[in-house]
Order: C-alpha cells, then structure tokens, then sequence
C-alpha cells in the first residue's frame, strides 16, 4: 500500500494518564487508529490508575509553549484537540498560541472542567479564561452534562435541559456545540445534542453496559480531531467519531481493580485470524 504524499496530523494539548486510558495516551492511540499521525503537548503529569489520581503536576506555561512552538514550526497539523489544560497560567498560554493558528486549522475543545461524577476540576479563575477565551475559538466543543450545567446555569435532565444549553453555548462563539449524555439519566444516556447555529441534531448510538468506560470523552474528542484532520466535516466527523467511541466500548479493557479504558484498539481484532 502506497503512502499519502501528505499525511494527516492531528495535535493534542493534555495531561498524561499513566494508567493509558485518558488524556494523552487515549489521545494518541485514538488518532493512530483513524491513521493520523499524534503529535502532542503535555500540559500536566498525573499519577493514576484505574481506581484514581494520587498526583497531579503541572507543567510550567513556558513548557506548555515550548512544545507547540516546537511542533507546528516544522509539521502540519489540520487539526488540534483540547483536554485538560489544569489551571489559568496554561489555559491563557494555550488560548494565545491557538489564536495564533491559521484559520485553516480545525480546533476541538474538550472543556475539561467538571467530572462525570459532577466534581469541578479546575478553580473559577481557571473556567472564565476557558470560556472567554478558548471556547470562542474552537471548530467545536464537547462538554459533558455537568460541564453544560456550568457554562449555562441550566440544569440537565431532558433532552429539552441539553437543546437549550447547547444553544446557549453556542453563543459564547464556538462554530458548533456538542452537549454529550454520557452523564444523563436512563434513555438520555449516550444522547449527544449537536448545535452549529442551524442545524440541531440528537446524535444516538446504542447504550452499552459496561463499567469500564474510563477515558470515553477524551477518546471521542480526539477521534473527532481524527476525523476533522482527515477532511470529514464537522457534523460527520463528529458522527464518525461517536460510532467509534461506541465500538470501543463493546471491546472495553477489564484491567486493574477499578474502571478500566475503553478498547480503542479494537479495530486490530478484525485482523485476528483466531
């Protein structure tokens, strides 16, 4: 099989897991497996593993800079994707090298602020720089129901709760929102509303029942940072990238004593010959 004269290449801006099933390691395998090339720029370091985070340490801004300056002087990137980016002196760092992106550049926007479980992550400082100026810069951002509720003041528990808050985020100057129902409850569970300021649209995939889903909002960030780098456009390569996520569930990792990674290596089980 010939290679394509230009790859594609995709960037991700996040902390390290050195359990491997978030941030950068889900990252990086998600882009590898949609045949994108990763290139990285770790913001924080974590000590975690499948029951929790014992450490966390940040990376000076400086550090942060270094790295991206470092890779897009001297490769393409078609698109960037966003994970967590900690405190105030990363995210205005991050916020200032994206804008300083050509336009051409696809930006996702994971806003990690708040866990599934509904815990905020980083301080109020550290979510108004985010949401003035990293969100109004992004192709499109994805946050959770809990991550929704605080950019909106909405409270989710309809699907009506998602419509509106994604509209109302979508005001804040994103080209597109994607509220995600990982969070929700019973039917609206793996419900996902998409908004771009014309079409809304309820993106449902079947609902799989595992324990193991540890990393699934990097993973679909990045596989729609995959998806966009390959040319998709913003509603399909998000599509795309849903149905992956849902695949790597059914092939979910049952590792270690907690909750495990999803399987974002299943497509090499269709190359097993047993």
């Amino acid at each position: 099989m010939s290679l394509p004269s230009a790859w594609p290449v995709a960037l991700t801006i996040a902390g390290s897991d050195s359990g491997g099933g978030a941030g950068i390691q889900a990252d990086l395998r998600t882009f590898a497996f949609h045949r994108v090339h990763g290139t990285s720029v770790l913001t924080c370091v974590t000590a975690q593993n499948t029951v929790g985070v014992t450490r966390v340490d940040a990376l000076p801004p400086e550090a942060v800079v270094a790295q991206m300056q470092a890779v897009t002087s001297d490769i393409t990137v078609q698109a960037v994707k966003t994970g967590m980016l900690l405190n105030q002196a990363i995210i205005e760092a991050v916020s200032g090298l994206v804008a300083q992106l050509p336009p051409t550049i696809s930006v996702v926007v994971d806003p990690v602020m708040v866990s599934r479980a509904g815990a905020q992550l980083i301080d109020d400082a550290a979510v108004a720089i985010l949401t003035d100026r990293l969100i109004p810069q992004a192709t499109i951002v994805t946050p959770n129901r809990y991550e929704a509720e605080l950019l909106t003041g909405i409270t989710l528990t309809t699907l009506a709760d998602m419509e509106a808050a994604a509209r109302q985020i979508y005001h804040l100057g994103p080209k597109a929102v994607l509220v995600k129902g990982g969070g929700m409850a019973d039917d609206l569970k793996g419900t996902d509303v998409w908004f771009d300021g014309q079409t809304l649209e309820v993106l449902t995939t079947e609902t799989v029942c595992t324990p193991n889903t540890h990393g699934t909002g990097c993973t679909l960030s990045a596989a729609i940072a995959a998806n966009l780098a390959l040319g998709q456009a913003p509603l399909a390569a998000t599509q795309s990238a849903k149905q992956y996520v849902t695949n790597a569930l059914h092939h979910a990792l049952s590792i270690g004593q907690g909750q495990g990674p999803v399987g974002h290596f299943y497509p090499l089980l269709a190359l097993d010959p047993t």
